[in-house]
């Protein structure tokens, strides 16, 4: 059945394929994941079906320890279960994970692959959190943009269930789970039509039923333990030929060709990356740059990571090849590399490829952003004659010396891509906006899409820049924009025109209008562009709105001038000349110690034979008009 396009980012991707799969969905929300779960809630309470025929049940629990539970004591009933989680979420569900595993339960867990707290927390996104979980048992499949999430998604659930080995299905955090593009999505008869109903039929009859009673989770001995941990190898064995199959399945239907290793680049590639997740779409496009100038590069793209068939991978690295640079999202420390090299590493060794050169890369901890410059860099340095055994792309390394020169690259997307990047204010609209804008190009053009948006830590208030690119061309570019035909920012500051005051508006008015709840004169009224503004005509300077400025983008007018008064500005023309006015509220003439102010017709007069210059007019006056001539008073912030 041909596959309707429809816009939409990797969490509604892999949402939309596990609710085909699911009967219950026990959920903790936990960011980035929480909008897989979020949106199965929304399409259960709307009524929608499963494959089965069924609504999902949905069971929010009160941890990720909790949900891991109930995942586990769902299945042993004999309800296919699905969860979504990460970071520190899935670690807390590691226990569960070995129990599931051992007792051979089809669980899937959708995992939007993110950083763990080290040294600090970090929101966003790499693969440590997966990569902690590689001993559980579980299978892991990887999935590198939104179309693959759609695609692949159904080989977790439709192995776990044949194979009964629990899958982890993951995709990178942020960049893949938050990144909008437009895509084909699966239909649910094509779903359905490819599930093994025999073994869920199986799976079923051996959920725990008090008209057939059964032991489970009982203690064993020494004795037998060992042999019994063993007894679930045929099991593991088995499934990288079932997820093979699967893939070959989907293959036939959507006219794909995914294996467990996808090989991209020159056929006789001297140099070949391998790597996993959305930066194998990066090195896709510098690949394409070189193989057109002349080099013979190439990449292995790593679809089944857990059971690892070393063979397969053997397989799709070209015979031609002299060195391979494998990129890890993590670190593991103290290691001699991380997880993926050193599984190459033994595969390589194993099958007696010792010609081979093979370096180690870290890359795009905490979502550092991975340009194509990075990639050309790892190219670049196996052309040495000896390349960094390890290294580290993206940032400047000036403790450890591991990091790669990286130079100016050239613009690698695709031919007519217009890249937009907008600037705004968490909570300010500024993303929703953004978002709805690239689903209606999406959706009612013919045009390729993509959408990321970068969030800052503090989130509400904190910076946001909106990454929009669109075009004729697939778009393949999971990487900032840095070069834009077209640039915006929400907001702006007009509540001051100096060049002082532009110098202290660092983010801009989002128009959240606590300014003119707190001003008692109706000096401030928004503009058309939701932007605060200022009437000097009614503003007598007190600094409430100043106060009350969350972006702190009001300020009070400081001059280094004399201790002056201003004329009272009743005249026209002198308002003209002068920008602030005294207006004789007689503030300083009750607050001045000396008795050296007296007010008089609207006009503050201060005898300088009297004055001491201790300030405490100019620090009383509501107008700032006050100003210090002697050098002696501290300026008012």
């Amino acid at each position: 059945m041909a596959r309707k396009l429809v816009t939409m980012d990797g969490n509604n991707a892999a949402a939309h394929v596990s609710y085909a799969f699911t009967e219950v969905a026990a959920i903790y929300p936990i960011t980035p994941s929480s909008p897989m779960a979020d949106l199965v809630d929304q399409w259960s309470a709307a009524g929608r079906k499963n494959i089965f025929g069924t609504k999902v049940r949905v069971q929010e629990m009160q941890a990720e320890s909790g949900a891991a539970g109930a995942v586990h004591g769902s299945l042993n009933a004999g309800a296919l279960t699905t969860t979504y989680t990460a970071s520190q979420g899935l670690l807390l569900m590691i226990p569960n994970m070995y129990k599931m595993a051992g007792e051979l339960l089809p669980a899937v867990f959708h995992v939007t692959a993110r950083a763990l707290a080290s040294h600090t927390l970090s929101i966003f996104g790499d693969q440590s959190d997966v990569m902690a979980c590689r001993q559980t048992g579980f299978a892991m499949l990887a999935e590198g943009n939104v179309q693959e999430v759609m695609d692949l998604s159904p080989v977790a659930h439709l192995a776990a269930i044949k194979g009964r080995v629990p899958f982890l299905n993951f995709f990178d955090g942020f960049r893949t789970s938050h990144e909008i593009q437009k895509i084909a999505v699966w239909d649910y008869d094509d779903l359905a039509d490819m599930v093994d109903m025999d073994a869920v039929n199986a799976f079923r009859q051996r959920g725990l039923n008090p008209q057939h009673p059964q032991m489970r989770g009982s203690h064993e001995n020494g004795d037998i333990f060992f042999q019994n941990r063993e007894a679930s190898n045929k099991y593991y064995d088995a499934v990288p030929e079932l997820v093979e199959e699967y893939m070959a399945k989907i293959n036939a239907k959507i006219g794909t060709n995914y294996q467990l290793f996808n090989y991209y680049g020159a056929p006789d590639a001297d140099r070949v990356i391998i790597s996993m997740g959305s930066i194998c779409d990066v090195a896709e496009e510098v690949i394409d740059y070189l193989n057109a100038h002349g080099e013979k590069v190439g990449l292995v793209k790593v679809r089944l990571y857990r059971p690892f068939r070393a063979d397969k991978l053997i397989a799709a690295i070209p015979a031609t090849c002299k060195k391979i640079a494998v990129l890890d999202r993590t670190k593991e420390p103290g290691a001699q590399g991380e997880p993926l090299y050193l599984d190459v590493v033994t595969a390589l060794a194993n099958a007696g490829r010792n010609d081979i050169v093979v370096t180690g890369g870290r890359y795009g901890l905490g979502s550092k952003d991975t340009p194509p410059a990075s990639v050309f860099a790892v190219y670049e340095e196996l052309k040495s004659e000896n390349p960094k055994r390890q290294f580290t792309i993206g940032i400047v390394d000036d403790v450890t010396n591991l990091s790669l020169p990286e130079h100016d690259a050239p613009d690698t997307s695709a031919e007519g891509t217009i890249a937009c990047k907008f600037w705004g204010l968490g909570g300010d609209g500024t993303v929703g906006a953004n978002k709805n804008s690239i689903k209606i190009i999406g959706d009612h053009t013919d045009k390729f899409v993509q959408a990321y948006f970068q969030y800052d830590s503090k989130k509400t208030g904190g910076v946001t820049i909106s990454h929009l690119r669109f075009g004729d061309h697939e778009i393949k570019s999971p990487y900032y924009i840095n070069k834009a035909a077209f640039v915006a920012c929400n907001g702006g500051c007009r509540a001051n025109q100096s060049p002082e005051g532009y110098d202290l508006c660092l983010y801009g008015c989002t128009g959240c209008g606590a300014c003119m709840e707190v001003c008692r004169f109706g000096a401030i009224s928004l503009n058309s562009y939701g932007v605060a503004e200022v009437d000097e005509s009614r503003c007598i300077g007190c600094g409430a709105c100043y106060q009350a400025c969350p972006q702190r983008v009001i300020h009070l007018r400081l001059e280094d001038n004399p201790i002056v008064v201003l004329c009272s500005n009743k005249d026209a023309r002198c308002r003209d000349v002068c920008a602030v006015s005294c207006i004789g509220c007689g503030l300083c003439e009750r607050t001045c110690p000396a008795g050296a102010i007296v007010v008089s017709e609207n006009r503050a007069f201060i005898y300088a034979d009297k004055c001491l210059s201790c300030g405490m007019c100019a620090m009383a006056c509501p107008r700032n008009v006050i100003h210090d001539k002697r050098g002696l008073l501290t300026p008012r912030h």
